[in-house]
C-alpha cells in the first residue's frame, strides 16, 4: 500500500515474514528435531519417535552425526524464526520534497542497531539504477545512486519480481525524484 501525494511518498517494504519463510522455518525444526531425536534414540537404545526407527543405528558414529546435525538444523531454524519474529528487513522509503529527504527505514535484530534509518538529501539522487539480470535465477534489483555514496538498493534483492513490475516501479521512482533511469 503505497501512500502517495504530491509532495510525499511512502513505500512499504515487506521483511521476513513471508509465507516461504515459514515454511522452510517449519521443515527445517521438523527435519532436524527428527534427526536429534534419531541420534537420542540410537544412544538409548530405544524409538523414542514410533515412526522414525532407530534400531539399526549405531551411537558411534552415525547417531553421534545425527546429534549434530540436528542440533546445527535447531540452530539455523531458530535463527529463521527470529527473524521472522523480529520481521527483520521491513521498513518504508520515504521521499519527501517539501524537506528534500530521502529516509530509508529498514527493522534489524534487537540491540544497538536495531533501526537503521539513513537520510540523504534529494539533491545528492543522481539517478536510479535497474540491475536485471536473467537465468537459473534471475536477479533484478533498483539501487539508488547517491553523490560520494555507495549505491543503496529500494528493493529486496531477494524478490521475485517481474520485469515489467520492476520497469514500473523505477519509472515511477524516477519521474518522482526528477532523475534519470539507467538500467545495468
Amino acid at each position: 500500500m503505497n501512500r502517495r501525494s504530491k509532495w510525499l511518498w511512502i513505500e512499504p517494504i515487506t521483511g521476513s515474514r513471508k509465507r516461504s519463510n515459514f515454511f522452510w522455518a517449519c521443515i527445517l525444526f521438523l527435519g532436524s528435531l527428527g534427526f536429534f531425536l534419531v541420534g537420542i534414540s540410537s544412544y538409548f537404545g530405544e524409538n523414542l519417535i514410533p515412526l522414525l526407527s532407530s534400531q539399526q543405528i549405531l551411537f558411534v558414529p552415525q547417531g553421534i552425526v545425527m546429534c549434530f546435525y540436528g542440533i546445527a538444523g535447531l540452530f539455523i531454524s531458530s535463527y529463521l524464526w527470529c527473524t521472522i519474529l523480529f520481521n527483520v528487513g521491513s521498513g518504508y522509503n520515504k521521499f519527501d520534497k517539501k524537506k528534500g529527504i530521502v529516509c530509508l527505514f529498514r527493522w534489524g535484530f534487537p540491540g544497538i542497531n536495531r533501526r537503521i534509518f539513513p537520510r540523504f538529501l534529494m539533491k545528492d539522487i543522481q539517478m536510479i539504477k535497474m540491475e536485471i539480470q536473467e537465468g537459473i535465477s534471475p536477479r533484478r534489483v533498483l539501487y539508488m545512486e547517491i553523490k560520494g555514496r555507495q549505491d543503496i538498493p529500494l528493493t529486496r534483492t531477494g524478490d521475485n519480481v517481474n520485469l515489467r513490475e520492476i520497469e514500473q516501479k523505477a519509472a515511477e521512482s524516477a519521474r518522482f525524484l526528477r532523475v534519470s533511469i539507467e538500467g545495468f
